[in-house]
């Protein structure tokens, strides 16, 4: 307001400096936007459609955000936006009025729509219902500064530089590549100083004119750009697509699975499993290395790369859709699997990832690692053809033999935990659950195919399984719990949270029965008690930090927000515990946390309580769309019908939830032995199998 001066300014004087404050990074806001995904192709904007230049808006390559700016004007006004939505996770559609000077009433007789596509493409038509020609001059401006999604995603974009005048659009030229967009049809007038395109568009009665823009990513004279770096470090780590020219439509990858569809009482179960696959699908990507093998991406916009852990839990996730996706992902990943001699002989690499309060960063790769030969085993059951399993058997003997080699020699009197990270832990308990899997699992795997190495991984699993049972169980007065983690000297820290649910994620052996598991039968019902229990339990999915445990937060991602891949693991732990209320009872949390979300998750939100009129609220730094969310929300539902194949046996088990949570549901679409399966759940619980391969006997 005039005549008021703040006191910072007051009393300065002239003589002093003004030094802007440092910008500090901060994740710009993911939930409030549309992203439409392609990978390598992305596009972000509001629900205006109008690209901005702020926070995320722009259309993105191969990291690269190609158009940052791409704001529509009619007679220099912006056109009201009455709305936008995707149609699709790689298109998204706006609809808008214009309102010319002269008009009567309140009906406008323009409108506009907009569809843009993941790959930046965007189509312009303007309709006119007017009794009278009409003329529309159109501008549309445009702008890049050629950023890294790294920089842009925490809120340190590039200058937007200067465009200069290329055929019939405009080209930018800067961080070693070359941002080009076309029009069609061509515009009448092109000024590159503003960046502007310019048209005068004649609409007959109820007649209509289109323009389409095209932009792409070149590569500059040097090659493909490089990451931008500050201060020496690369904002995004991980690999990029390598090919950075212009791709047609064509090329994105085929799905990697059947099209599993849910028909259920409670429709929006229909619409979680359609979203959740169409999100899979968007973060789908080929393998630079060799483009015929694909993986799904973590997500946007913090790992829209290969993510190992997160690939191979998004690959188990699908395998009741078949195991093509499986298959390919465990080849990319063994092609980067340590190959040199040494302690890390057999490892797959894999970033650091932070925590929580509690606990230093723990080793995503060592994850990827114990996950390889297990899901390796599983996707056998489910049907891997037998040359394949043979093909990537070697890789996940290495795995198992970093394994053996990687527990700790100094935990003699611990057990030989496995410590993560390497060498000097701590040794945490999820770690510990995943290593357990991995050689039991992989004892089974080495067995079937003939290979040497099974009895002593057995052994080594019964004696981790008899000594965890005392190191890792915290007594109380209300019957215990695991403990998060030992530290290097063997001392428990007893907080609790959502990764004690991976303690009862175990494995398909065969004849469709389940792994032994870490704890015996009343601590896994202590256990299953605690994860029902209101301290972890928010309404909407599990805490990753107890209520009432020191240091929680409601949006500390790992010190209190629901992730939803750890919920859907206790759910799916739950069920296979015998467990079926409380197992139930987190699906339909995750459900109801899923409509409030556009039955799009966040790979994670806050842990707030529920209660009668709340609403889930998305962690500012969660990606959205994420690979684990929308697989673990697919595996969930899937789940309720019970089905543990084993191939190679012939055979099929199906075991649904007796409780029936969500009513009664009709799979159709699974693939079980590379055929397709289908199952329908009666209100009863009560499964009967609608199409399985032939041959294959079913047993209840």
């Amino acid at each position: 307001m005039p005549g008021i001066v703040p006191l910072t300014q007051a009393h300065r004087t002239t003589t002093e400096r003004h030094t802007p404050p440092t910008r500090l990074p901060q994740p710009q806001p993911v939930h409030a936007v549309l992203v439409c995904m392609a990978l390598p192709s992305l596009a972000v904007s509001s629900p205006t459609g109008q690209l901005t230049g702020q926070g995320l808006d722009g259309c993105y390559r191969d990291g690269r955000r190609i158009l940052a700016r791409c704001e529509v004007r009619v007679a220099g006004e912006e056109p009201l936006v009455v709305q936008g939505r995707l149609v699709a996770a790689d298109r998204a559609h706006f609809t808008g009025v214009i309102r010319r000077s002269g008009e009567r009433g309140p009906d406008p007789e323009i409108s506009m729509e907009r569809l843009r596509s993941a790959d930046g493409t965007e189509r312009i038509t303007f309709h006119s219902n007017a009794t009278r020609p009409v003329r529309l001059p159109v501008e549309i401006h445009l702008g890049t500064d050629l950023a890294d999604l790294g920089a842009v995603a925490v809120g340190l974009p590039g200058a937007e530089l200067r465009a200069a005048v290329h055929g019939s659009g405009l080209r930018w030229s800067g961080r070693g590549a070359h941002a080009v967009v076309t029009a069609t049809p061509a515009p009448q007038d092109a000024l590159a100083a503003a960046g502007l395109l310019r048209w005068e568009l004649d609409l007959p009665p109820g007649g209509r004119r289109t323009i389409e823009l095209h932009p792409r990513l070149e590569s500059g004279p040097t090659g493909p750009p490089a990451p931008l770096r500050r201060n020496g470090a690369a904002l995004v780590p991980g690999p990029r697509t390598g090919h950075t020219g212009p791709r047609s439509r064509h090329e994105r990858p085929p799905r990697s699975w059947s099209a599993g569809r849910l028909e259920c009482d409670d429709p929006r179960a229909d619409a979680l499993m359609a979203g959740s696959l169409d999100d899979l699908h968007g973060l789908l990507m080929r393998d630079p290395a060799l483009p015929t093998d694909v993986f799904v991406a973590g997500g946007f916009p913090w790992r829209c790369g290969l993510a190992p852990a997160e690939a191979l839990w998004t690959a188990r996730m699908l395998l009741p859709l078949g195991t093509r996706l499986a298959a390919s992902t465990l080849r990319t990943l063994a092609r980067t699997q340590q190959a040199t001699p040494g302690a890390d002989f057999g490892r797959i690499p894999g970033p650091l990832r932070d925590a929580g309060p509690h606990a230093p960063a723990g080793c995503t790769g060592i994850e990827a690692t114990l996950l390889f030969p297990a899901v390796l085993a599983e996707a056998r059951r489910w049907g891997l053809p037998d040359e394949e399993t043979e093909r990537l058997l070697p890789a996940a003997e290495r795995c198992l033999q970093w394994l053996r080699t990687a527990t700790d020699p100094r935990g003699a009197d611990r057990g030989g935990y496995l410590p993560d990270p390497a060498p000097d832990g701590p040794y945490r308990c999820e770690t510990q659950a995943h290593a357990h899997r991995a050689a039991v699992l992989g004892a089974d795997l080495l067995d079937a195919c003939g290979s040497p190495g099974a009895p002593e991984l057995r052994d080594w699993a019964a004696e981790l399984r008899a000594r965890f049972r005392t190191d890792f169980w915290v007594d109380d007065r209300s019957g215990g719990h695991p403990a998060a983690l030992l530290t290097g000297d063997g001392r428990p820290v007893p907080h609790l949270g959502a990764t004690a649910a991976h303690l009862l994620d175990t494995g398909l052996l065969g004849g469709g029965a389940f792994a032994p598991g870490l704890l015996d039968g009343p601590q896994t019902d202590q256990l299953s008690r605690l994860l029902r229990g209101p301290a972890l339990d928010s309404g909407w999915g599990l805490r990753g930090l107890g209520a009432k445990e020191k240091g929680y937060n409601p949006f500390g991602h790992r010190g209190g927000a629901v992730r939803v891949h750890e919920t859907a693991v206790a759910a799916i732990g739950l069920a296979a515990a015998g467990h079926e209320a409380a197992a139930g009872a987190l699906a339909k949390g995750l459900l109801d946390a899923a409509e409030h979300f556009g039955y799009r998750l966040p790979e994670m939100f806050a842990g707030e309580q529920r209660t009668a009129g709340s609403v889930p609220v998305p962690h500012p730094a969660a990606c959205r769309p994420a690979a684990l969310a929308a697989a673990g929300a697919v595996q969930i539902l899937i789940a309720l019908a019970g089905l543990r194949p084993d191939v190679p046996a012939r055979t099929v088990a199906v075991r649904p939830l007796g409780n029936a949570p969500l009513g009664a549901v009709q799979l159709t679409g699974l693939t079980i032995a590379e055929h397709p399966f289908a199952v329908r759940i009666s209100r009863l619980g009560m499964g009967m199998v609608e199409e399985a391969a032939d041959g294959l006997q079913l047993r209840a």
